[in-house]
């Protein structure tokens, strides 16, 4: 058989519960327990004190270990073992609300540059072994196995497998693959046996494997979405496939519609992309304490103005600029909420990310408290050094505004 003639087959690598599972490599004695990151911001100091009172991490008491059920305060859930899961508690969740479902969790705070570094190393695994990687996010990869070594045995299970071997091996980490026609299906597979499983879809499984889940497991399928499909009585893929195109197209539009009825037949022909630029670049906040727009104004101003600055001096570090500005706003019901606007030229600059993320602000309920605020720029190109965004005659009298909290449309 010639290379050209190979099924296409592209994993879907996902770390199992992976910030709680490098902390489990941290406190080993913390196995099999009901465990919480969130909350704080593990620090050198806070890891040199429990190894000079206790002499070693592995040797800290689990009576010594804080509890959910005494967390007070406004942080959200990163992650949580299986074990905790096993009570309702997930990734995203209010602290508080999750201290009343498992008040016996153990909270630890988090440690992003830890899990950078454990993120590179199983990446790095991966690359040796499978050179064509997408990268995904910190715990997340797209391989195509069509060519590689072991990549169509049995389906890609014995290129999956050792790939596991490998990283457990070089890590102490577990992860659960999906192997499939493509990254769709690839995706959804790689949940069917989560922890430490591997999943295999051929084509010939669609119906079998995939047409009777909820439509929301197809990744693209969102809360609204799935409510309107299922008004329309439409709950499973199975059901979604059977729906025609032009009926799709009326109820979601051309294009929305169109991916609708392609996804829920399980095509999908995005490659493995090994190098991309970043699409949007974002910065958001979680307040101590839910703020009014009316009673808080000034604070919010602030918070909304240093936001805007922090996302402009990371386009411009990292050379890019963009033409869609947005907001996202969490009420203090956890609802969230996102708006933005396409203008007509790219941008960098604070006043102008400023001034468009203030007019997306108009669109939005602020009758409501808000627990979260965000700013985000999208649509991005990458921007040479020296290039001068287009500007507008408001711009230049605009920034002397900037600190203002009262100048924008809404703080």
């Amino acid at each position: 058989m010639s290379d050209t003639a190979l099924p296409r087959r592209i994993a879907h690598l996902d770390m199992d519960a992976f910030f709680a599972s490098v902390e489990l490599l941290r406190y080993p004695q913390l196995q099999g327990m009901p465990v919480v990151i969130g909350g704080g911001r593990h620090t050198p100091e806070y890891e040199a004190e429990l190894v000079a009172r206790w002499g070693g991490l592995d040797q800290v008491p689990l009576e010594s270990f804080p509890r959910l059920g005494r967390y007070v305060g406004r942080g959200v859930i990163t992650t949580a073992t299986y074990a905790a899961r096993q009570f309702g508690v997930g990734s995203a969740m209010g602290m508080m609300k999750a201290a009343r479902l498992c008040p016996q969790a153990i909270l630890l705070p988090i440690d992003f540059a830890r899990y950078r570094a454990y993120s590179r190393q199983f990446k790095e695994v991966i690359v040796s072994m499978a050179p064509l990687m997408e990268d995904r996010g910190v715990d997340e990869v797209y391989i195509d196995f069509t060519q590689v070594a072991g990549g169509q045995e049995e389906g890609g299970r014995l290129l999956a497998s050792h790939i596991q071997q490998a990283i457990h091996a070089a890590t102490g980490l577990s992860c659960s693959v999906g192997v499939a026609p493509n990254k769709l299906l690839a995706k959804m597979a790689s949940e069917f046996q989560k922890p430490r499983g591997i999943s295999i879809v051929q084509p010939e499984d669609l119906q079998r494997l995939i047409w009777p889940l909820p439509c929301r497991k197809i990744n693209g399928i969102g809360p609204k979405a799935d409510a309107k499909l299922q008004a329309l009585g439409i709950t499973t893929i199975g059901e979604l496939a059977a729906c025609s195109l032009p009926l799709l197209v009326q109820h979601f539009g051309r294009s929305y519609g169109a991916w609708l009825h392609t996804a829920a037949h399980g095509q999908d022909d995005r490659p493995v992309v090994t190098e991309s630029e970043p699409v949007s670049m974002s910065r958001e906040t979680t307040f101590e304490r839910d703020l009014h727009a009316v009673q808080d104004k000034a604070e919010l101003g602030a918070i909304f103005t240093r936001l805007c600055e922090r996302v402009a001096e990371d386009l411009q570090r990292k050379g890019y600029a963009g033409r869609t500005i947005g907001i996202k706003l969490r009420y203090a019901n956890f609802r969230s909420v996102t708006r933005d606007i396409s203008i007509d030229f790219f941008t960098q600059d604070a006043v102008t990310i400023r001034r468009f993320a203030g007019l997306c602000l108009k669109r939005v309920d602020l009758k409501q408290q808000i627990r979260l605020l965000g700013v985000r720029v999208g649509s991005l190109v990458a921007w040479a050094d020296g290039q001068v965004c287009e500007s507008k005659p408001w711009q230049q009298t605009a920034k002397s505004r900037l600190s203002d909290p009262f100048t924008s449309s809404l703080f």
